[in-house]
């Protein structure tokens, strides 16, 4: 059975070989006929084949300098994003920190409870009062704020959706 299998490998190996000096053949002879009629262009092919060239040459330069341009384009609107990401993160970082002193019952005169409200006022002002907020001597929850930190964030979204969609880039066909 040894020298049985050793035969069949052998044989196999042989046919393989054979297999790729065939393939080898053909490929040659294929590419010596595409080198045959190549020679045989007549020149109005010749200048036919060169014009095609100058218009594929033509379209191929124009592609890149659209697809550079719009690269720039989403450049420029992915480091605006990130701007926008950070001063929305900002207004996060500052709500939340106000509903934390409010919870917490943070005192009033306190210097960093002032420096954070004078800080969140102008983001928080539109909300003060919105809705009714419980309280419970000096700890209250804020409703009005964490609804405020809601808005900003659906708005944040917004954004940025807006910001893909002008960045998109437009492909046709």
């Amino acid at each position: 059975m040894d020298k049985l299998g050793e035969k069949v490998t052998v044989d196999e190996n042989q046919r393989l070989l054979q297999h790729e000096a065939v393939k080898a053949d053909v490929r040659n002879e294929i590419n010596s006929e595409i080198s045959r009629h190549a020679e045989q262009l007549s020149s109005t092919d010749e200048a036919r084949a060169a014009q095609v060239g100058e218009q594929l040459r033509g379209k191929a330069m124009r592609e890149v300098e659209s697809t550079e341009s719009e690269i720039e384009k989403a450049r420029r609107a992915a480091r605006f994003s990130q701007v926008v990401d950070y001063v929305f993160y900002l207004i996060y970082g500052l709500i939340t920190l106000e509903i934390f002193l409010d919870l917490l019952g943070a005192r009033q005169g306190n210097s960093f409870r002032e420096f954070i409200d004078t800080l969140s006022a102008p983001v928080l002002a539109p909300f003060k009062r919105l809705i009714a907020d419980p309280a419970s001597g000096r700890f209250q929850l804020r409703l009005s704020f964490i609804f405020a930190l809601i808005f900003y964030i659906l708005l944040h979204l917004a954004i940025n959706g807006l910001l893909r969609l002008l960045a998109h880039r437009k492909t046709s066909v």
